[in-house]
């Protein structure tokens, strides 16, 4: 596949329009995902800190160019918004932790607050336009508690053109006025532009600190249980990708939704991607896509990991 990536994105259409990666809560590595498709994209990302908001240009990232903005992004622009530093610093947040609602959970210390800073916040329109950005190709976001609000802030273009989307929701109330994964889907349902590609339950065990140090007080054997034990879930990862309905599809966009589709084992919806770009543009290369995208369904018949599932459909329909 990486052949053919290289192929599409070292045409002048992407090198004078490169795909735009939006990284919201960035770890400071490229996003696995992003993998095959860094060295030619843009990456927009924010990583939180207390210093004054700036953003710079970073060289040998791995990405085509890397913008990195060290500061707090929400849906609103102010100039001292609170900023909840927790124990665990991938749970600080814009929003109060729930503690209440937490206590009964196993990882609920993580969201202990240790300290409450006042932190300029910049919005999303902003950024785009002091870049002079016209779209996000793929958006990515873990903010703790405001996914959504922070991707509706994009307003109705820019999420018309939006490819792929990520977010990592709650489920559980762990945040006072979180936006919840039930909200997320709702809403992407009702725009009726995207489909849920994957979604990917995580979670932690429903027991009280408390109680669990006195059945198990050493803290080793506490991660060993929480590692091993019947996990409830507690937030998750969505992934959507656009349903591409429009009818005035561009080459461009035909294009990475390929690539995105194939990145995130969608092979199917890659296969008729291919096809659309096919018939709508007429390039032989769209032929090379169709064959890939067609050999990695056929390929997956001989997957060891399906074959335990194809065994019991099978079963059940022989027993009926």
């Amino acid at each position: 596949m990486q052949r053919l990536i290289d192929t599409i994105l070292t045409q002048k259409e992407f090198i004078d329009n490169p795909p735009v990666l939006m990284d919201i809560g960035a770890s400071g590595r490229i996003h696995e995902k992003w993998a095959p498709i860094a060295k030619y994209s843009k990456c927009i990302a924010f990583d939180a800190d207390d210093r004054d908001f700036q953003f710079e240009k970073q060289e040998n990232s791995g990405f085509r160019e890397l913008v990195m903005y060290n500061c707090i992004v929400s849906d609103q622009v102010s100039e001292e918004a609170p900023f909840y530093l927790t124990k665990s610093p991938h749970c600080s947040s814009l929003l109060e932790p729930d503690l209440e609602s937490l206590k009964n959970w196993a990882y609920a210390s993580l969201f202990e607050v240790e300290r409450i800073a006042k932190l300029k916040t910049t919005d999303l329109p902003t950024v785009l336009k002091n870049l002079d950005v016209a779209q996000i190709d793929w958006f990515k976001t873990d903010s703790q508690g405001i996914d959504l609000r922070l991707f509706k802030s994009l307003g109705e273009t820019v999420i018309s053109k939006v490819i792929a989307a990520e977010f990592e929701p709650g489920i559980i109330n762990a945040y006072k006025g979180e936006d919840k994964l039930h909200s997320i889907l709702a809403f992407m349902d009702a725009s009726d532009q995207f489909w849920l590609s994957d979604f990917i339950v995580k979670g932690s065990q429903k027991i009280s600190e408390k109680r669990l140090n006195q059945i198990i007080p050493k803290k080793k054997t506490q991660k060993l249980l929480l590692a091993t034990g019947k996990i409830s879930p507690g937030w998750g990862e969505l992934t959507f990708l656009n349903n591409f309905k429009n009818p005035d599809l561009s080459r461009r966009e035909v294009y990475l939704g390929w690539i995105f589709s194939s990145i995130l084992n969608q092979h199917g919806f890659a296969s008729e991607l291919a096809l659309t770009g096919k018939e709508k543009f007429g390039e032989p290369l769209f032929d090379q896509l169709i064959r890939y995208s067609e050999s990695k369904l056929k390929g997956q018949l001989f997957n060891f990991k399906y074959v335990p599932l194809a065994y019991r459909k099978i079963k059940r329909m022989v027993t009926r």
